[in-house]
């Protein structure tokens, strides 16, 4: 991994010139009839793909469908462009410009150009929403062909942090989003109502192949046990999200096909260090002691967990392997009893918002019962979870984080400083450390810095991290062209369903 990223880095700096080779003319593809229905862990609460719930799982799968980057992750430091022809570096990793595609165009018709990229950046950054924080200090400036961004120091993750940048008119509010935005990806919307189904159509001025599909529909279905049965009815021709149990019975089913990509996640479970019950990282440190993960993922997730030993996933650079904590319960409560944890007066507030996740939560609960310590379970809709969860409303919680770009840089970077306010752990050290990784020039220096700062995290336990993921998708056989997405992130655009 480090000797590819090293190559990507060095041409960066030299300032050479990355190329697409996709076509920027209407799209080629003609639909293939029939329509699509999907559904997802997410409920869909926004569209606006700029806004404060741009990472939201939900906005980010139909942002996906309906509208279109400069440029995606192919790996770790590899990019392929979108609506960019090409992008360039200064030798101090600082000036990024990209030039865009001839004759793009949004749903509209009207042409995409570089100052619509530019104000989708500015909308992203004064959202101050948790995206915001890849881009502090940040300056963009454009034309009609090309937008360039400029860093207050050298950022060579840059370019892994734009791949979640859509784009959208120059002219988008929120209010844009609430009936039938124009659109820059391969669908454009019918009709959408927050929480419920977003309906799309393909967009007929987009530059790449046509959707193959006449209509699709994203239904938000937060109950896993109705998104199995919808499946297996033909209700639904896609779903994911899913928990072990219904990955082995629908193995069972002949019409249904079921499909996995290794990616980026990470089951995370922070615990807030500004509670004053945890602001101790001996306290942190036992209670990830005190749950026997090992055995819950062998229970859970057999097929999709295994068990983690780094905040990071392999896949992203910047993963560095940590000395796993072994469970043992009485060890727990005595470092607990040690550090002086109040038994008795202590309730720690466990939030979580999936239902996947509501298995793995209680037996958490358990395991830290088991130990003397209370715990209070509270299942929350996604929208007040993320609003609690930013608020730090909370003292454990529970996600499935991945890493944008493939580099260290979008998680640990955008979630760990002390001014990021995510996990209520401050630490100037950490800070120092992940400053370092995120300027450095030298992929070396950056890989070192990143792994300093992983062992910083996993030895204070600003969270417990337990579980790698693959993500696992099942689909009817009628289905064609499905690509199981790593990240949880299914893209549509060259799906089709026969009858």
């Amino acid at each position: 991994m480090a000797v590819a990223t090293a190559a990507i880095l060095t041409m960066i700096i030299a300032g050479c010139s990355t190329t697409s080779t996709g076509p920027a003319t209407p799209g080629s593809g003609e639909p293939g009839g029939g329509e699509l229905a999907v559904a997802g862990q997410f409920p869909i609460e926004s569209i606006d793909p700029n806004g404060k719930l741009a990472i939201d799982g939900g906005t980010r799968v139909a942002s996906i469908q309906l509208y279109s980057p400069l440029l995606r992750t192919i790996g770790p430091g590899e990019f392929e462009g979108v609506a960019a022809e090409k992008w360039d570096a200064g030798a101090d990793a600082k000036t990024f410009e990209f030039t865009l595609k001839e004759g793009i165009a949004f749903s509209d018709g009207s042409p995409i150009t570089g100052q619509d990229v530019a104000a989708a950046f500015t909308r992203t950054v004064e959202s101050d929403g948790p995206y915001s924080a890849n881009f502090i200090g940040v300056q963009v400036e454009a034309t009609d062909r090309t937008v360039t961004f400029t860093a207050p120091a050298a950022d060579p993750a840059l370019p892994a942090k734009l791949t979640g940048l859509m784009i959208t008119p120059a002219s988008a509010t929120v209010q844009s989003y609430e009936g039938k935005p124009v659109t820059s990806g391969p669908f454009a919307v019918e009709s959408f109502s927050p929480g419920g189904d977003l309906v799309m159509i393909p967009n007929e001025h987009y530059w790449g192949d046509q959707p193959k599909v006449d209509r699709m529909t994203i239904r938000s279905i937060p109950e896993l046990a109705t998104r199995v049965t919808a499946l297996g009815t033909g209700e639904l021709d896609v779903i994911w999200g899913m928990s072990d149990d219904d990955v082995r019975q629908l193995r069972a089913n002949p019409e249904i096909k079921i499909e996995s990509a290794v990616g980026s996640a990470v089951i995370t479970m922070w615990m807030n260090a500004s509670t004053p019950a945890l602001k101790d990282a001996k306290v942190r440190r036992a209670l990830w002691q005190a749950v026997d993960f090992d055995k819950l993922i062998t229970q859970l997730y057999p097929e999709s967990g295994k068990p983690a030993d780094s905040v990071l996933a392999p896949t992203v650079f910047g993963y560095a392997p940590q000395q796993p904590v072994a469970h043992d319960p009485d060890a727990a409560k005595q470092a607990l009893a040690d550090a002086g944890f109040d038994f008795e007066n202590t309730t720690l507030r466990f939030h979580f918002s999936q239902a996947q996740f509501k298995q793995w939560v209680q037996s958490v609960a358990s395991d830290l019962a088991a130990v003397g310590v209370k715990v209070e379970v509270l299942e929350k809709e996604q929208a007040v979870y993320t609003e609690d969860l930013l608020a730090l409303r909370w003292d454990i919680n529970i996600q499935q984080v991945g890493t944008l770009g493939l580099d260290a840089s979008y998680n640990l970077g955008r979630l760990y400083p002390c001014a990021a306010k995510r996990t209520g752990y401050c630490n100037p050290d950490l800070d120092a450390l992940l400053k370092k990784a995120g300027s450095s020039t030298d992929p070396a220096a950056r890989e070192q810095a990143y792994a300093d700062a992983t062992a910083l995290i996993w030895n204070e336990a600003v969270g417990m991290y337990p579980m790698f993921v693959d993500n696992v998708f099942a689909t009817r056989t009628t289905v064609a062209g499905f690509v199981a997405d790593g990240e949880g992130l299914p893209r549509f655009d060259n799906v089709s369903v026969t009858e």
